[in-house]
C-alpha cells in the first residue's frame, strides 16, 4: 500500500473509531439525532406475532430511557432496587450483561427512574442523570471519569418530573441546558467539564424536556431546542443567543425536539397544543408564522421529517403533513399515542397504551401497516422510543429490554 492509501485508511479507521460504525445508534434518536436510520436490507413485512426474539434481559429496574448501541455494545440505564443510584448496563449484541456500573443519583420523583439514555463519543459516554447531574464515564468499563451537578454549578433548578436531556457533544465541547443564571445552555470542555467553553450570557430560562440539536443554515450552525418559555437557536462556536422565538405549552413540557429545514422550523407539544411552522430569515434577525395545527400534538414520542413530510403521533391519532404548507396528508389511529423511529422506507411506531409495536410505510399516500405485535415483557410506561441498529431492532419496555432480528436477508 502506497503512502496516500495508508494515510486514507488510517483517517477512515480514526474516524470510525471516534463516532462509532455504519449501523451504530450512538445517541438519543440516532446518529443524527433526528428519529432515523441509514440502514437498509430490513424486513417490509412481519409475520403473525412479529420478528424473531433474538434475546431479552429483565432485571433493568426502572426507567424509560431507551438504548445506544457502539461498536457491538448495547448500553442503558436504570434504577434497581429503592437505593438513590442510577446503573448503566452493558450488554453484547447477543445479550450477554458485560457489566453494570452505579452513575450517581437519579430520579425517584414522578415517574422515576431513568431517563434518556448516554452519548457517545471517542470512547466515551455521556449522560445526564434526572437529578441534573452530568458523567462522563469510560465506555469500557463504566467508570466514572468526571462528574458534575449541572444546576449546583450554573444556579439551575430542577423540573417538575425530573431533567430527561440527552447531552450533545460537538468537537471538544459537551452541550447541556441546566437553565441556569446566565447559563440556559452551556457547553463545557468535555473532557473535563472544568472549563466552561461559553454560556447563554443574557438568558437565564429553565430548561424543558428537551435535548438540542444542532441546526445548519445560511452558512451557520447553532444548537437549537426547546427550553421553558422559548425555542432558541444559540451559536455553536460561541453561544450567542442568535434568535429567541417564545413559546409557551403546558407544564412548560417541550420534550420533543425541533425540526429545522431550509428556514423552516417546525416545533410541537402535547395536550392539544399541536404544532407550529415558522419561517426564519436568512440572517435569523427574525421569524413569520407561516401555520398552526392541532392534530399532530406530539408529546414526547418524536417525530420524524422525510421527503418534506412529517411523521409521528398525536394525541389520539398518527399523521403525516406536509411541512410547508401544515396540509395533513393522512390520519390514522394506528397503535395509539406513541414514539415514533424510522429505517429503510418504513415507521416504527411504538404505542405507549397498550404496547404495540407497529410496521407502517413510510409514505403521505395513506396509511399502510405491515404488521404489528404486543411487546411482551417488561413494566410501567410504553415511553422509550424504538431503536434498530445492524439489522435488529431494540425495545426498552421498564425493566426489560428486547432484541427482534429485522435483518430482511436472515428472514
Amino acid at each position: 500500500m502506497n503512502k496516500s492509501l495508508y494515510a486514507a485508511a488510517v483517517t477512515v479507521l480514526l474516524l470510525l473509531s471516534a463516532v462509532g460504525q455504519a449501523g451504530d445508534w450512538p445517541q438519543f434518536r440516532g446518529p443524527n439525532r433526528d428519529g432515523k436510520s441509514t440502514e437498509t436490507g430490513l424486513l417490509k413485512e412481519w409475520p403473525a406475532g412479529g420478528p424473531k426474539l433474538l434475546w431479552s434481559y429483565e432485571g433493568l429496574g426502572a426507567g424509560f430511557s431507551t438504548v445506544i448501541v457502539v461498536d457491538g455494545t448495547v448500553y442503558t440505564n436504570g434504577v434497581v432496587g429503592k437505593g438513590p443510584n442510577g446503573r448503566l448496563f452493558a450488554f453484547d449484541i447477543e445479550g450477554n450483561l458485560k457489566w453494570k456500573k452505579e452513575y450517581g443519583p437519579e430520579w425517584h420523583g414522578r415517574t422515576p427512574g431513568s431517563h434518556t439514555p448516554p452519548t457517545y463519543d471517542s470512547g466515551r459516554l455521556y449522560h445526564i442523570s434526572g437529578e441534573c447531574i452530568m458523567s462522563c464515564l469510560d465506555a469500557k468499563t463504566g467508570d466514572i471519569i468526571w462528574s458534575i451537578d449541572t444546576a449546583k454549578k450554573f444556579e439551575g433548578e430542577n423540573l417538575k418530573w425530573g431533567v430527561a436531556e440527552a447531552p450533545l457533544i460537538d468537537g471538544d465541547k459537551v452541550i447541556c441546558t441546566p437553565g441556569g443564571w446566565d447559563a440556559t445552555v452551556v457547553a463545557l470542555d468535555k473532557k473535563s467539564a472544568e472549563k466552561v467553553v461559553w454560556r447563554t450570557r443574557g438568558l437565564s430560562e429553565l430548561s424543558a424536556y428537551c435535548s438540542p440539536v444542532v441546526a445548519e443554515w445560511a452558512g451557520r450552525r447553532l444548537v437549537l431546542t426547546m427550553v421553558a418559555k422559548s425555542i432558541v437557536f444559540v451559536d455553536i462556536e460561541t453561544g450567542e443567543v442568535v434568535l429567541r422565538i417564545l413559546h409557551t405549552a403546558k407544564y412548560d413540557i417541550s420534550a420533543v425536539a425541533p425540526i429545522f429545514k431550509d428556514g423552516m422550523l417546525y416545533v410541537t407539544n402535547g395536550y392539544g397544543y399541536g404544532g407550529i411552522m415558522y419561517e426564519i430569515a436568512p440572517d435569523f434577525s427574525g421569524y413569520t408564522k407561516k401555520w398552526t395545527d392541532k392534530k399532530l400534538d406530539c408529546h414526547h414520542g418524536g417525530v420524524v421529517l422525510l421527503d418534506g413530510h412529517i411523521y409521528g403521533a398525536g394525541s389520539k391519532e398518527w399523521v403525516c403533513l406536509e411541512l410547508a404548507t401544515g396540509k395533513i396528508k393522512w390520519q390514522a389511529e394506528g397503535v395509539g399515542k406513541g414514539s415514533v423511529t424510522y429505517a429503510d422506507g418504513m415507521l416504527y411506531c411504538y404505542g405507549e397504551k397498550k404496547g404495540t409495536l407497529a410496521l407502517v410505510e413510510a409514505t403521505p399516500a395513506g396509511y399502510k401497516e405491515h404488521g404489528s405485535f404486543d411487546v411482551p415483557m417488561g413494566t410501567a410506561q410504553h415511553w422509550a422510543h424504538p431503536v434498530i441498529s445492524d439489522g435488529r431492532l431494540y425495545i426498552r419496555h421498564g425493566n426489560a429490554l428486547m432484541a427482534y432480528d429485522i435483518n430482511a436477508e436472515q428472514n
